[in-house]
């Protein structure tokens, strides 16, 4: 099979779907690998990387002319008519993405693999977790850099000062996200209260992240009493291929400290913050009741280099075996199918065909034809 890697067009997006070492394991198993000219420069592959590893450099044409093509990103407007009948494997986000989209992938009869649907056997989302446990590290570091006061902060710094705690950060949700967030801002030293719904799993926590870390029922009213004085709050809620929750209403939000920061990490999925809207790596932050929110969809982008050899390791096994069976990857596995959202026009991801509103043109992938 030819499998495109086209270059990314998302704001400051620098990752790459794939390194030189992932494309020669694909030529090495017999397929034509077309890489978009310049597409892992950003991430500090050159193209004559990628050509020793046996892949062609193309025009962009050519790279999403392949019957495969796999990508980081959700496709941009601008992508829109390079759809077509093909399988594109990427993060996809779909509940959380303007409807255009989704009716986009219909219309060009595209097969939309969503990497954060995958499923492996035990029920977890391997293809997710590194890109989860990237921007959850990265929350904390951001929401640091943004409490300075040269940045409209509070001037809290995060961290210990001569044995001293300072900075209280609330993380909401306990998964990849959530507990690598907690780990990096316990490691800055400051005070962290991690917010989870199984309160069993509160001692397994503190031995992973730290004795220090206080966990917190996730309910409405100890959210709502915790991000009154949090100088950082990190929003790590996940449903799986669904919009987020608002776990953290605007009301909230209203009565916290002006000066404080959210880092919603969720904002691919819509936002688990009530006050959250997607921000860029260009304009990547806003003031909403005199809180700096940090709100960027793409936040692994700013780190392109790891993101991608940790994306690499994760998809590489399931990119092998699209290129090599095709959609009949998908009958033989369960937890790969629930990685496809759209299949011969369909949307065959209930969730997103809820929360788009366009529950008409679901259909579950095991009743469409093979």
């Amino acid at each position: 099979m030819q499998v495109g890697v086209p270059k990314e067009t998302k704001d400051r997006e620098n990752r790459v779907a794939l390194t030189p070492d992932g494309a020669a394991a694909l030529v090495r198993a017999g397929h034509r690998v077309l890489v978009e000219h310049g597409a892992g420069l950003g991430s500090g592959f050159s193209d004559e990387q990628f050509r020793a590893a046996g892949a062609e450099t193309v025009h962009r044409e050519r790279a999403w002319g392949a019957g495969l093509v796999v990508k980081v990103k959700e496709p941009q407007p601008g992508e829109y008519p390079c759809l077509a009948d093909q399988i594109l494997f990427t993060y996809l986000h779909l509940s959380g993405s303007p409807a255009a989209l989704t009716a986009a992938l219909q219309r060009a009869g595209t097969t939309a693999v969503a990497y954060e649907t995958v499923e492996d056997a035990q029920g977890r989302l391997p293809l997710l977790a590194p890109m989860s446990a990237v921007a959850g590290n990265m929350a904390a570091t951001m929401g640091a850099y943004y409490l300075a006061r040269f940045n409209q902060g509070k001037g809290v710094l995060l961290g210990q000062v001569l044995g001293r705690a300072h900075g209280k950060v609330l993380v909401v949700g306990d998964g990849v996200v959530g507990r690598h967030a907690a780990r990096s801002a316990a490691g800055m030293g400051a005070q962290v209260f991690l917010c989870g719904r199984h309160p069993e799993r509160a001692p397994e926590l503190k031995r992973s992240i730290s004795p220090d870390l206080q966990f917190v029922a996730s309910t409405p009213e100890h959210i709502g009493r915790h991000v009154q004085d949090a100088d950082l709050v990190v929003g790590g809620v996940l449903r799986r291929g669904a919009r987020a929750p608002h776990v953290v209403s605007e009301a909230m939000v209203s009565r916290m400290q002006p000066g404080s920061v959210i880092v919603d990490v969720s904002i691919d999925q819509g936002g688990c913050v009530e006050t959250s809207r997607p921000t860029s790596h260009s304009e990547p932050v806003y003031l909403s009741h005199g809180v700096i929110h940090y709100c960027v969809t793409n936040m692994p982008g700013a780190y392109p280099r790891t993101s991608t050899l940790a994306l690499t390791d994760a998809t590489l096994g399931h990119v092998l075996r699209l290129a090599a069976e095709g959609v009949a990857a998908f009958r033989r596995d369960a937890g790969f199918a629930r990685g496809v959202n759209v299949h011969q026009g369909r949307i065959t991801c209930e969730a997103v065909a809820r929360d788009l509103d366009m529950s008409e043109d679901y259909r579950a992938f095991s009743s469409l034809p093979a």
